[in-house]
């Protein structure tokens, strides 16, 4: 599943961000970048379970850590990325302990 696809494109042209809000956007689009390459197909273990889990958990706690950082220069584009990415972070969680709940037999 490729769920975070669609924040795996960061413009590499523009790494320089001239407002505190683009600092935020260009690090949640980061954030997703590392997401997109979470394969909850290749799920197969214990550990490949855990291992995702903790990945969705740092990264929400990275979303959250960002929001606070920017609290003061919170932008409709800071909120609508980050709610976005908190969005499918759960929606994958679900998915990745779906996988437990279906008595998918993990090693």
């Amino acid at each position: 599943m490729d769920t975070f696809s669609a924040f795996s494109s960061i413009d590499y042209q523009s790494i320089r961000a001239s407002t505190p809000a683009e600092t935020a956007v260009k690090r949640l689009n980061g954030i997703g970048e590392v997401l997109s390459s979470l394969d909850i197909s290749a799920i197969h273990s214990q550990h490949d379970m855990a291992r995702a889990l903790w990945t969705l958990d740092t990264a929400d706690k990275c979303i959250r850590m960002i929001l606070t950082e920017f609290r003061t220069e919170r932008t409709k584009d800071v909120v609508r990325e980050a709610n976005s990415l908190i969005d499918l972070i759960e929606a994958a969680r679900d998915e990745v302990t779906g996988h437990r709940d279906d008595g998918m037999v993990l090693s």
